[in-house]
Formats: C-alpha cells, structure tokens, sequence
C-alpha cells in the first residue's frame, strides 16, 4: 500500500481508535500520517509505534490502541518490558498554530522535534530513570542487518559464469545441444563477535550494552563475552526472546561485574578458547571498554594484534570516545589503537546506531 491507498488506510486506523475510546484528535492524526511517511511501511513495528506516539495522550489509551491495532493490522501488538511504565513523552509533537486558530483560519499542524531526539543523542551515564527506561524500549525495536561476505558454493542462478556440470547434464538427458546453465556464488551471514567490558569504570554503560547485544544476537549470528578481571561468555543467556530475562540471566553468568578490567588477559583467554578455533576468523570483532587496563599493556597489545591477524574487521568501541576533547590516552586504548580498524564512540543510541552500520557495511 502507497500514496492516497495507505493515508486512507491509516486514516481509517484512526477513526476506528476513536470509536474504541482513544480521544485522537485531526491534529494528533496527521502527526501519526506524517510519522508514518518517513518509516518503512512495510515494518509493521514501525507503523505501530508511530501510532502509540503520536494518537494516545495517556496511560489509559494504551489498552485501547493494542487492541484497536491487533484488529487493524492483526496479530497481537509489539511487547514491552514487563511492567515498564508507559512513556509520557511523545515521538512527535503535533502543536497547533495559535495564529491560525484566531483568524478563524485552518491551524497550521507542526512537527517538533521530540525528547526522543534529544535522548537519542544523550550520554547514556547521565540519563534519568525514566529515560533509561524509554531508552530500553528504544533498544528493544532494533533491527540490526548482518554483514555479508561471499559464499564458497555456488549456486544455480539465471545469470552468471557457466555451470558446466548443469549443462552437460542437461544436454545428456535431452540428447541434443541446449542452453548452457549458470550458477554464481550467493551471500551468507558474516559472524560478529562482541566482547564487553563490565568493569566498575563501564558501570554506567554496561545494562545498555548488554541489552544493544541481545538486540544484535536475535538478528545475526554473534558470539557475545564479557570482560573484566575474567572472561565469561553470555551468548547462550542473551538468546531468550525477552530482554529482561535475558540481561538477567546475562549478569547471574558474570563472576566478576562492576570488577576490576584485565583485557589483555581477557581477550588472550577468548582468543585460545573460541576464537582462534573459529569464532573470530574472518569476523567482525566489536570491543566496548572504556580502555582502562590494570593488567599487563603489552600483553593486550600484542593479543589484539593476533585478533586482527584472525578477524575480518577489528572495531573498539569506547563510550568516551564521543565527549568533547577526547583524547585516546587510557592505557588500553594507546596499546591496541595501532592495530584497529576504527575507533568509535558507544555512549548514546545514535552512536549505537552507527556501530550497526559500521558493522552492516564491513
């Protein structure tokens, strides 16, 4: 559905809203059209949280619009954490042209930018309760996209380089010469690997990326570790759909959160145990620290240089990295800067959201 057919169509969403209680006024639906012509229709996530933020004013609508938008569109509406307050700020703010209005005139509907955009860019150690709670529901409404590479097989295709084999196939069971056949090489998933520090200095931003990699290990092959004074891996507790069990489970697993940070060791031990048997070759490797090194700095050195010798691409994440006159001086980050391939911030859901496209395109 495009153009005028899904205007009418959203627009009928919304008259049927109305009838079922929720008080969405023309403004309020010409702010869920207007979000909706900027998402991807075609996501049905999308089109319904466009919806909850721009048609419901209060707590009290919320039951109402679920069921409303499992009538519509079917199926049963996106779930929010367990017991998670509902957000009391909008993603759009449909604001009326007083003017307007007192020259008798149509008012004028103007989209403002939102809280949301300003918590999106927000350093998540500052964030309030609340915001760290929206901010999960946020996370939760992710859509990573795996990085690809070539596939070693070949395929049967339309186009491409002769399948000799198809071919001549073909010609001994019809007995005469025929078209030739193609095949060509497709695209797999490339694995990634994400290794977190849940040290005391990475405190403020580990549940947030803890939660960032249950999001990615629901869309894409990944190997999820943490690390601190030991490694442990996550990835077997971060697979449970719900992100609240899954987090919990995740930090029940961790010997040593909120400990002291011994990377080189850390990543020396996931090295001999996964990845140089497989889970780090031609992968991309994320490393979230802050970079701040208690252990041996030649040894990480010298173990992120083997990781890179392994891996497809090597990206270290550090939250500070996006603060205004930020120089890479930690101990950890001046011993493993040479052998990166990028340097990213990680310390709000923008930067978050760059590092699935670094990721996307490796």
């Amino acid at each position: 559905m495009t153009g005028a057919g899904a205007s009418t169509g959203l627009v009928g969403f919304a008259r049927a809203l109305r009838h079922g209680g929720v008080a969405c006024g023309p403004e309020r639906v010409q702010a869920f059209v207007a979000a909706v012509d900027h998402l991807d229709l075609a996501q049905r996530d999308h089109v319904y949280w466009a919806g909850r933020l721009t048609l419901c004013s209060e707590p009290d609508d919320l039951p109402r619009y679920d069921a409303a938008f499992a009538a519509w569109f079917g199926g049963t509406p996106p779930r929010t954490r367990p017991g998670a307050r509902p957000t009391q700020t909008s993603h759009l703010a449909a604001l009326g042209n007083g003017a307007a209005k007192r020259n008798g005139r149509a008012p004028t509907l103007k989209v403002a930018a939102s809280d949301v955009e300003v918590l999106r860019r927000k350093d998540i150690a500052t964030l309030s309760p609340a915001e760290k709670r929206h901010l999960r529901e946020l996370l939760a409404v992710l859509e990573p996209v795996p990085p690809t590479r070539r596939a070693l097989r070949r395929t049967p295709a339309r186009r491409g380089e002769i399948d000799p084999r198809r071919t001549l196939k073909s010609m001994l069971a019809t007995g005469e010469p025929t078209r030739p056949r193609h095949r060509r090489r497709t695209t797999r998933p490339r694995k990634v690997v994400l290794l977190i520090d849940v040290s005391g200095s990475m405190k403020p931003y580990a549940d947030a990326l803890l939660r960032f990699a249950h999001v990615v290990a629901r869309h894409m092959p990944v190997e999820v570790c943490t690390l601190g004074t030991r490694l442990t891996r996550v990835t077997r507790q971060l697979r449970h759909r719900d992100p609240e069990q899954a987090v919990a489970a995740a930090a029940r697993a961790v010997p040593d959160y909120e400990g002291g940070t011994r990377l080189g060791e850390t990543i020396k031990v996931f090295l001999d145990r996964w990845g140089q048997r497989g889970a780090a070759r031609r992968a991309v490797v994320v490393i979230c620290s802050d970079g701040w090194e208690r252990g041996d700095t030649a040894l990480l050195a010298e173990q992120v240089h083997r990781l890179r010798r392994l891996a497809h691409k090597v990206v270290w994440v550090n939250p500070h990295a996006g603060h205004d006159g930020y120089r890479p001086v930690q101990s950890g980050i001046v011993a493993a800067l040479p052998h990166l391939d990028r340097l990213l911030a990680g310390h709000s859901l923008d930067t978050l959201h760059a590092l699935l496209e670094e990721v996307r395109l490796a």
